[in-house]
Formats: structure tokens, sequence, C-alpha cells
């Protein structure tokens, strides 16, 4: 049973991202929950193990399996079934050891944004008492990398993701946008000309990839990087902001 559950941010996969709170908690955890996503993704999971090491961590370390969502399931119940399935698996993985101490989980980016753990930690039955570590965002990474602020001057930002750029296109009067969780490239279904985007990938990383430049010119170039980038990784995770011209 898990009574105590740390849900740490660890940033985009640098070591460096990690908050000296991030590390400390690391350091204090009992127990650390590490998820294996399949074939082609060990280096999550070895990104992972790197951070704890890093930390000088000396928590049992208890590997689980990833589900994988039912693609024939609509979006909603889908992506319930699947977080009702992982809290089954965090319970599953520590049944039967003797925890003295907190539970924690390494949450890429930040626990907060376009990130459901929280979620799925309310789901677990009892309730443990949960505790958050903010970690830097994908955002922050992006606009860091591109050295670029991201508002304009007393200008709104607008966070969505690709689904939505998709199934609804530019938000209406939307000056900037970023999209978060989006593994089909949305940016190439708008019809605009009149668009800027940043675009970055394993933000942080040694492998760290960007590009940038207005989206009708660059969109077919980042959509071929990101290709050839996934095909030589085994998985890939980006991100990008867009800007309406001035």
């Amino acid at each position: 049973m898990i009574d105590t559950l740390w849900l740490i941010g660890i940033g985009t996969g640098s070591t460096d991202h990690v908050t000296g709170q991030g590390m400390a908690a690391l350091r204090d955890a009992a127990v650390i929950l590490v998820p294996h996503k399949g074939a082609g993704k060990d280096d999550l999971a070895t990104l992972r193990h790197r951070i704890i090491d890093v930390s000088g961590s000396q928590a049992e370390i208890i590997p689980f399996d990833y589900p994988v969502r039912d693609p024939d399931l609509p979006y909603a119940e889908r992506v319930a079934r699947w977080h009702d399935e992982i809290a089954r698996r965090w319970q599953a993985a520590v049944a039967g050891t003797n925890i003295k101490g907190p539970v924690a989980l390494l949450v890429w980016g930040d626990p907060s944004l376009y990130d459901s753990t929280i979620r799925i930690a309310q789901r677990l039955d009892p309730k443990p008492d949960i505790r958050v570590v903010p970690g830097i965002t994908a955002i922050q990474a992006l606009t860091a990398a591109h050295a670029l602020p991201l508002n304009t001057v007393n200008g709104p930002v607008l966070i969505t993701t690709g689904r939505r750029l998709r199934d609804q296109g530019w938000p209406e009067g939307a000056e900037r946008v970023v999209a978060m969780l989006d593994g089909e490239a949305s940016f190439q279904t708008l019809d605009r000309s009149d668009l800027h985007i940043w675009w970055g990938a394993y933000l942080g990383m040694p492998e760290q990839i960007l590009d940038q430049g207005r989206l009708a010119d660059v969109a077919e170039r980042i959509v071929t990087t990101r290709a050839e980038a996934r095909a030589r990784h085994g998985w890939i995770m980006d991100t990008y902001l867009l800007s309406t011209c001035n």
C-alpha cells in the first residue's frame, strides 16, 4: 500500500533540470517506481535511472510495465481506463513490499502541466498523502533554448494540444500558442501564412534539436527532421511555440 506518494518533476531529460528540492526528495524517498514503456523506449527508463544515480538516492527501485491505450475506445473512455490501469500497476508493483517511507515517481517535465500523474494518484485507494515537487516544463526548456520570451509585451499565451489544433484550427483571437502532446506535427494542418514556429526536441539533452522560422518555409523540414530523429532513437519528445508574425 502506498501511504505517501511524491511526484517529482524532472524536466526534459537533463540531470541539470532537476531542482535541488527534487534531488533532495529523491534522496529521501524509500521507494522509487520506474516505468518501462516497451521496446524502443528503454532510453526513457535509462534517463530516469541516471537522474536517480546522480541524486545519490539509496531508495529501492521498483520497475513496472506501462500500459498502452486501447485505440478502439472513444478518447475520453480510452484515457480514463488507461489511468485506472496505471494506478492499478503502481499498487501491484509495491504489493508485498515493506515500505518504510515515501514512494516517489519521476515525472517528465512538471507534474502540473499537461501531465496526468496527479490525476492518476488520486485514483489510488486508499488515497495517499500526495506531495508534488515542481520541475522545469518543456515550455521553459523550449523558450530558453531559443533565447525567446514566451509572450509578447502584455500579450497572452494559449497552451493547447496537437489534437485541438487538428480538430479546431488556429484558436480565434490567439497571438501565441504552445502545442503540447503532439505526435502528429499538427502545425501542418494550419493554413496560415502569417505564423512563425519555434520547435525543439529532446530539449536539454545532448540530442537536442532546434528549428525555427516562418511556418510555411520550415514545416516540411521539421516534419522530416522529426521522423528521422524518432527512427534513430526509437522515441521523441518535442514541443513548439507558434506566433502570428508582426
